[in-house]
């Protein structure tokens, strides 16, 4: 994805990047409650989830910056 400054569109990433996160979540939630030999399925999953993270809120500094800055 290319950087923008459109509000609109950062908007519409931010709720694809956070359905992301939260299917992540429910795919490890399982993954742990039926444990399996595949960790690094699991290691791979984790990973990704704290890059959607820093995304989001990359993209959430963007819609909303500091006032003082």
């Amino acid at each position: 994805m290319e950087p923008t400054d459109d509000p609109a569109v950062l908007k519409v990433r931010l709720r694809e990047l956070r359905g992301e996160h939260r299917d992540l979540d429910d795919a490890i939630a399982r993954l742990d409650a039926a444990p399996t030999e595949d960790e690094l399925l699991m290691r791979r999953l984790k990973k990704r989830k704290l890059y959607l993270k820093d995304r989001i809120a990359a993209i959430e500094r963007e819609l909303e910056p500091d006032e003082y800055a």
